[in-house]
């Protein structure tokens, strides 16, 4: 006989309960075909540290016996299903059963009875083969991974007949890694799972429990031994804020209805279509009567109906990825996988983007692999070492921000990125996503930090950041032709919307910061001092086609005391309102698609608040329902004349009229698509200006398609209606009109027999 006596390392210690076990004392005859039983396996379990749990529980066949063992801490016995008992191991939770193979099922259920008399029954966790292939796993270390959602993450699934969820998760600085929930009290001994080789991937299948089941993952670093709850990376849904557990979700039950429009905008020409977007923070869009969130679903009904009242061809959603501070609008992300519990569930979700779709709407994410929280829950130092942030904080942490910057270089990180983005493009069907703060992955300087780690070169550029981009847009247009991933990019950064093999970052779009910038600054200029300023719109024409540009008066202007837009502008309420009317009309005629925040379009006078919905009551009132008229018909007239969205990358869509007349302020242009064309002048003082001569390329009647200054958006009526041109030279050209331009007004004018005004 041997005795193996094992003591002193079977405490379990965490933030949660004591382990009841001291020790084991196991005695094993050498000659017994159970003598290869794995003492220190024990040992290492009970202790909460085993990487390999299925070596030693489950059911094992061992010279003509089956062996099955299992660790049950606080049970009071356990037996199979047709009642048999496993004995137990003496002053230990580990319970053994020993007998002929045929009389054992491949996979026992096992049935537990507690000290109060309750009991407890489960298929054996431990006697499944793995289920991950090596193909997976070497697409996922190789940085290729790209559907590596459908490897990690919680799956439900049927095992030999047997329904369960299988649960995956890379933590290679893991000792052991443990799946916990109500389901086991939170107790990370009894369902730990098994690290697959050296792939840092840890898997376990447990049968019996259903979509809803919520869980986290307790990891206990191989270095340190310190324990940490976190979420599951890759989980597809997870709890209401502030409770941050994931939850199990059902394979998709959605049933699309967009058929059609997934097939056209596989074909769709977007470099010549209009593209006009709505940004929206699903939050405080509107609320219900209490001030609670709405459901997608409730949201689908009413942005849909909304969206066709104003005509905007595309919806952009500020990050609906699971996030736990709702002060941070979904930038601070932690479920990259995971739309926000705030307004539904996965399917609600995907019934908001099919609604869209069914009514010609494209619906485009902000998406955030700039930077991630610190919080203890989530990737911040996932195993208890930097994994999905860079090691060293000069390039792994955002000083300014208090966030950490994801490793570029390695590829289980580059695999994860792009798993997501490809995720919610094909998944959930969005039709794009917005990048954010790509200046801060660019720049290894970002924000002017001294202490920077120099690239490979010497230099300040984060070369791995810059591989990663480029990776990102081949891949996403490959798979997802027609979608847009669009780049806030705030420098000089050469070639962003440029295809990766002439040199360039492959973005479809980058958005013009400097022209929001510009042109704000303009239209603060208090208007008799406006001449001097001119340039601040002028200037984008000399740089309009060195990019695909998006025009942006986003979120981000709307906050942080920047005022309103409306609130921005000078003059007393009329001015303001005339001039946010003539800024948008500017916009939307300049070249580069469009993008406006929500509560823009109706002159919401106060900084957006994200605790409370919009102030929808301001529409009723005749100043804020004729601004939002005015955009619902810019929109019109963007979407309907080629003149204005078919050339918008291109220079020969442009050309000025006059951009000289400072004394004046007043500026002119031509927008052209072909034979097609708009002529567009702007009154940028509230001096009317009467029987002014304005150049125009050919004869014939010309139609006022859009006043700004309408009584019907709340202006003062000023400005023709109808002109016939003169064939008297002017600003070059060889025709002529004679105009009444309006006070802060600008006039869109279109050759009569293609006029079709809104």
């Amino acid at each position: 006989m041997v005795q193996a006596h094992c003591q002193g390392s079977f405490g379990y210690i965490t933030g949660h309960r004591p382990a009841r076990v001291s020790g084991v004392h196991v005695i094993i005859s050498a000659a017994e075909p159970w003598s290869s039983f794995d003492v220190k396996g024990l040992e290492r379990l009970a202790a909460a540290c085993h990487h390999d749990p299925h070596s030693v529980l489950g059911r094992h066949d061992l010279a003509g016996l089956t062996v099955v063992t299992a660790y049950l801490p606080g049970v009071s016995a356990v037996r199979l299903a047709d009642g048999r008992s496993l004995q137990r191991l003496p002053d230990s939770d580990f319970f053994r059963l020993i007998a002929a193979p045929a009389s054992v099922p491949k996979h026992p259920c096992l049935h537990w009875q507690w000290p109060d008399g309750s009991q407890s029954e489960r298929v054996d966790p431990y006697s499944f083969a793995p289920t991950l292939q090596a193909a997976d796993l070497t697409l996922f270390a190789n940085g290729e991974h790209v559907q590596a959602w459908q490897m990690l993450g919680a799956h439900a699934a049927c095992l030999d007949g047997i329904d369960g969820v299988r649960f995956a998760v890379w933590a290679p600085n893991a000792e052991r890694v443990s799946l916990v929930g109500p389901f086991c009290d939170w107790d990370g001994r009894r369902l730990p799972l098994r690290v697959l080789g050296d792939s840092g991937v840890w898997e376990l299948f447990v049968p019996g429990l259903s979509c809803g089941t919520v869980y986290k993952f307790e990891i206990r670093n191989r270095d340190s031994g310190a324990v940490a709850l976190k979420i599951d990376p890759y989980a597809r849904a997870m709890e209401l804020r502030p409770d941050t557990a994931c939850r199990v979700t059902a394979r998709d039950t959605h049933a699309w209805q967009d058929s059609a429009w997934m097939s056209a905008r596989r074909e769709r020409d977007w470099l010549h279509a209009p593209l006009s977007i709505y940004e929206v923070h699903l939050g405080s869009w509107r609320r219900d009567a209490d001030g609670r969130f709405l459901n997608y679903r409730e949201l689908a009904m009413q942005l849909v109906r909304y969206l066709r009242q104003m005509h905007f061809t595309h919806i952009e959603l500020l990050p609906v990825t699971e996030h736990p501070l709702d002060d941070s609008w979904g930038y601070q992300t932690t479920g990259y996988f995971a739309p926000t519990s705030r307004h539904g569930t996965p399917d609600d979700l995907k019934f908001l983007v099919d609604c869209c779709h069914q009514a010609g709407i494209g619906v485009l994410l902000d998406w955030v692999p700039a930077h991630f929280p610190r919080d203890a829950h989530g990737l911040a130092r996932f195993d208890g070492a930097p994994l999905y942030e860079h090691a060293d904080p000069r390039r792994g942490e955002h000083p300014d921000w208090g966030t950490y910057i994801f490793d570029y270089e390695r590829n289980e990180v580059r695999s994860f990125l792009l798993a997501s983005a490809c995720y919610w493009l094909e998944e959930f069907h969005f039709d794009g996503l917005r990048v954010d703060a790509v200046a801060s992955m660019l720049y290894l300087d970002f924000g002017g930090r001294s202490d920077y780690l120099p690239n490979r070169d010497g230099g300040r550029h984060n070369l791995e950041a810059v591989s990663f981009l480029q990776r990102l847009n081949t891949l996403t247009h490959a798979r997802s032709p027609g979608t847009l991933i669009m780049a806030e990019e705030s420098t000089d950064w050469p070639l962003v919307s440029r295809p990766v093999d002439a040199g360039g970052l492959g973005f479809s779009m980058k958005w013009n910061l400097g022209w929001m910038h510009d042109t704000l600054g303009y239209f603060r200029t208090n208007p008799l001092y406006r001449g001097y300023e001119q340039d601040h719109l002028t200037f984008l024409l000399m740089y309009a086609y060195s990019e695909n540009f998006v025009l942006p008066f986003s979120h981000d202007e709307v906050v942080h005391l920047k005022r309103s837009l409306l609130g921005r502008m000078p003059g007393d309420r009329w001015q303001q309102l005339a001039n946010l009317r003539l800024l948008y009309t500017w916009m939307w005629t300049q070249p580069g698609k469009k993008l406006l925040f929500m509560g823009g379009e109706f002159a919401q006078p106060w900084e957006w608040d994200f605790r409370t919905a919009l102030p929808w009551f301001l529409t009723t009132q005749p100043e804020h329902g004729g601004v939002q008229r005015l955009v619902a018909d810019l929109n019109t007239l963007y979407v309907q004349q080629a003149a204005l969205h078919s050339l918008e990358f291109e220079a020969a869509g442009f050309a000025w009229i006059d951009c000289n007349d400072r004394e004046r302020s007043i500026l002119s242009f031509m927008r052209l698509a072909g034979e097609q064309l708009a002529v567009v002048v702007g009154n940028f003082t509230p001096v009317p200006r009467s029987a002014y001569r304005l150049g125009v390329p050919r004869a014939g009647v010309y139609a006022v398609a859009l006043n700004s200054d309408s009584s019907f958006y709340g202006g003062s009526n000023t400005g023709n209606a109808v002109t016939t041109a003169e064939a008297v030279p002017c600003h070059g050209l060889p025709w002529s009109v004679l105009l009444d331009l309006p006070p802060l007004g600008a006039l869109v004018l279109l050759p009569q027999a293609r006029a079709n005004a809104p």
